[in-house]
């Protein structure tokens, strides 16, 4: 296990990359991204049961689905920091022929991806897939998925879940991003959400709530606790709290950087606000 310290070491040097991936195309999602820094970085190091290397089937290991694959920088950077490809490549974000696309593709088969997303609803239904596979192959691991919050709008998501709770998909747990905010205003003015929790709730899941998704330790305690959930007869749902932005205090509790990149100013002030810790890319 990993020391608490050590992971928040990590927390700021991924937001780092994220700033400067997106930064250096002036492209790109940081909202998103630095909000769920404390999940993926927890995610990674502390709660998945990883084998060495990379295989696409991802027998005989937890596995994870991004579906809300416009929040690509922060999953490129804690994947390779995990070592799935080099640290350098992260400079090739967003270019032409990157295998860093600004949302996760598959067709360069980059180590950590398993499938395209972005195209928003879709993930839901994805991970319920992978889960059943899991089921039949008799394999023992997890499946993990993130959505965000204003993803949920999306009617897919409603059939998938009814779905999973149905066929008793309980080697699954799916975590949405509650930050309230999506790229057109707060969730609750565009399209209000009403209780997330409940809904998952009676359509048959079991719910867990995340006050701080942006605490580490709370994090921590949370993933693990749905852990303890699965195997149980029901999907798992943790619905986390978290400040879209977080970390850098001009970029937070608003949707106007959910899709916008800093200029040069705005860059040295945000890394000055998350000092290097273990080396840029």
């Amino acid at each position: 296990m990993t020391e608490i310290q050590e992971l928040q070491d990590l927390v700021i040097q991924v937001r780092r990359d994220i700033l400067r991936m997106v930064h250096n195309v002036n492209s790109g999602h940081p909202g998103g991204s630095l909000g769920c820094t404390e999940f993926f970085v927890t995610l990674y190091n502390e709660i998945m049961e990883l084998k060495e290397g990379f295989d696409m089937d991802g027998t005989g290991e937890d596995i994870f689905f991004l579906s809300n694959g416009h929040i690509s920088p922060v999953f490129y950077s804690v994947l390779a920091r995990k070592g799935y490809f080099p640290l350098e490549e992260l400079n090739t974000f967003r270019l032409i022929n990157s295998r860093l696309q600004g949302h996760p593709t598959t067709h360069e088969g980059l180590p950590g991806v398993r499938v395209a997303s972005g195209s928003l609803g879709q993930g839901m239904s994805v991970a319920i897939g992978a889960a059943l596979a899991k089921k039949l192959n008799k394999d023992p691991h997890l499946v993990f998925s993130l959505h965000g919050d204003g993803e949920l709008q999306e009617g897919q998501n409603w059939e998938a879940i009814m779905f999973a709770a149905a066929h008793k998909v309980d080697n699954l747990i799916a975590t949405v991003d509650r930050n309230g905010q999506q790229i057109d205003g707060p969730t609750e003015k565009v399209m209000p959400l009403g209780d997330v929790a409940e809904k998952f709730s009676v359509f048959g899941w079991k719910v867990l709530h995340l006050e701080n998704g942006n605490d580490l330790q709370q994090v921590k305690v949370k993933l693990e606790e749905a852990k303890s959930h699965t195997g149980k007869g029901q999907p798992v749902c943790i619905v986390m709290n978290t400040v879209m932005g977080h970390g850098v205090d001009f970029m937070m509790h608003t949707h106007a950087w959910h899709g916008k990149a800093p200029n040069d100013e705005q860059l040295e002030t945000a890394l000055a606000q998350n000092p290097e810790t273990l080396g840029d890319y």
